[in-house]
């Protein structure tokens, strides 16, 4: 925690007329980090005895034997493997998990000050998890307020991951939530809803003009609780929005459970899939053939399953084995795969959780890191800025103990976090 944060926290519970903001401690010109290896997040290896030179908020200088420049603080990381920050895929700061509360009571009875509170809160707990950035796919009912924290990150005013919002998601009109209520009574909904082709690219527009980095449209969902789910949006309105959403220049990401709704969402032209548990082996060479990435979301049905009694023993519960046999059979046909968890389902903070089951399911530790670093920042339109332990991107750097492509869990295990070339644990 720097002085800047430390003096806001005293300012707040003292009182700023007693605690005057104090100027944060100059930064060294250049830091040489100096840990026993580094994992580049492309070539899928760890380089011992590489070491890595920072200046400013750009990494200057990747290899062995590297020379500290006058004045510059050198940092010593025995023992740790120095990768990229990572990039969290599918997360909703603005939820948090089912078993503390469930979806509903939060869209409909959480005060959006609480919400944005809370939504503050996690995004720090992600980033002291080494997650420097996140793509936050939909604030759930509480409107356009990931802009306004996507922006107070950017601006130093609260401690977080670099985000792209896609604000309100869009949804076709009656078939999202919450339900249960008298026919005709309006209910705060968690998305916002559309009809025909004119509505939806209305919707696009008006997400793109309150700030929307990225356009998410649900492909499918169920009509009502219980009922499984149905292709929802057409494939005229898929087209017509993501048309105006590449017009914009923002990336489209579609909520797509089963084989319909990705059908639709892949001859729409959209730019990632999120779940994708109906997809078939045609379907996935489909995603290949156009190169649409797809964010399994493992840990969310596994966390799902374990709100509604499950242990994790075996044989998993079905939600669990659709997700992995999809997962499986998206790997074999050679998908671009994303790292994203759909964490606010389960804690912030615990986002290693994904990459932990990706590992398990099928995915080597090395494969599971780049997808969580490089691969996300391709993905996402990020890799000229960051995602790789490579001289020109921003220094987003985490040191994790031992050799995280042995072991995936080094990386619930961050030792040093480092964002914009500044340490920030």
């Amino acid at each position: 925690m720097t002085m800047r944060w430390l003096a806001l926290i005293l300012a707040i519970l003292i009182g700023p007329a007693t605690i005057l903001p104090a100027a944060e401690t100059p930064a060294a010109t250049a830091i040489l980090l100096k840990p026993a290896a580094v994992f580049d997040g492309i070539d899928g290896q760890v380089h011992r005895g590489w070491q890595v030179l920072v200046e400013g908020d750009r990494i200057a200088a990747v290899g062995p034997n590297l020379s500290a420049p006058a004045g510059a603080q050198v940092i010593d990381l025995p023992g740790d493997t120095l990768m990229p920050g990572m990039i969290e895929g599918h997360g909703h700061l603005f939820l948090h998990p089912y078993n503390e509360t469930p979806w509903d009571d939060q869209v409909l009875h959480e005060a959006l000050a609480l919400r944005t509170a809370r939504a503050v809160a996690s995004a720090l707990a992600t980033l002291m998890a080494g997650f420097t950035s996140e793509r936050d796919l939909g604030t759930e009912g509480a409107g356009y307020a990931d802009v306004g924290l996507r922006d107070a990150i950017a601006k130093g005013i609260v401690p977080g991951p670099r985000l792209q919002v896609a604000t309100r998601a869009i949804v076709a009109l009656g078939a999202y939530g919450p339900k249960g209520f008298e026919p005709g009574v309006e209910i705060p909904q968690g998305a916002e809803e559309v009809s025909g082709v004119d509505s939806i690219v209305a919707a696009v527009r008006r997400q793109i003009a309150a700030g929307a980095d990225w356009i998410k449209l649900y492909a499918d969902y169920r009509w009502r609780p219980g009922e499984d789910s149905r292709a929802t949006l057409s494939l005229e309105e898929m087209k017509a929005a993501v048309a105006a959403a590449h017009d914009a220049g923002r990336p489209v990401a579609v909520h797509a459970a089963t084989a319909e709704g990705m059908r639709r969402a892949i001859a729409a032209g959209v730019d990632t899939i999120e779940h994708g548990y109906g997809g078939t082996p045609e379907i996935f060479a489909s995603m290949v053939a156009k190169g649409i990435a797809l964010c399994p979301t493992l840990a969310a049905s596994d966390a799902t399953s374990r709100y509604r009694g499950w242990d994790g023993s075996e044989p998993a519960p079905a939600p669990v084995a659709l997700n992995r046999s999809s997962f499986k059979l998206a790997l074999k046909a050679g998908v671009r795969m994303c790292m994203g968890g759909d964490v606010g389902v389960f804690a912030h903070g615990t986002n290693a959780l994904e990459m932990e089951l990706m590992a398990a399911a099928g995915m080597t530790p090395a494969q599971v890191l780049i997808a969580a670093t490089w691969g996300n920042a391709r993905w996402f339109g990020l890799d000229k800025k960051l995602g790789a332990v490579k001289p020109g991107l921003l220094a987003d750097l985490v040191a994790v103990p031992g050799d995280p492509t042995a072991d995936i869990t080094a990386v619930r295990r961050v030792a040093m976090i480092m964002k914009g070339g500044a340490v920030v644990r």
